[in-house]
């Protein structure tokens, strides 16, 4: 998968190496502001049993 997205990115190997750390960064502000937050309120993490 990586292989193939390498050879897709146009330009020599430094502009690629841009373009996929460009890629991540997208990626990781889209999880942090969209998925992330829209997943949360399914997630069993208030249900907390410490100290009771």
């Amino acid at each position: 998968m990586y292989a193939a997205l390498w050879r897709l990115l146009p330009g020599p190997t430094w502009l690629r190496v841009l373009e996929a750390l460009a890629l991540v960064v997208v990626v990781l502000i889209v999880l942090m502001t969209l998925v992330f937050p829209a997943v949360e309120p399914l997630l069993p993490f208030d249900d907390v049993t410490v100290g009771e």
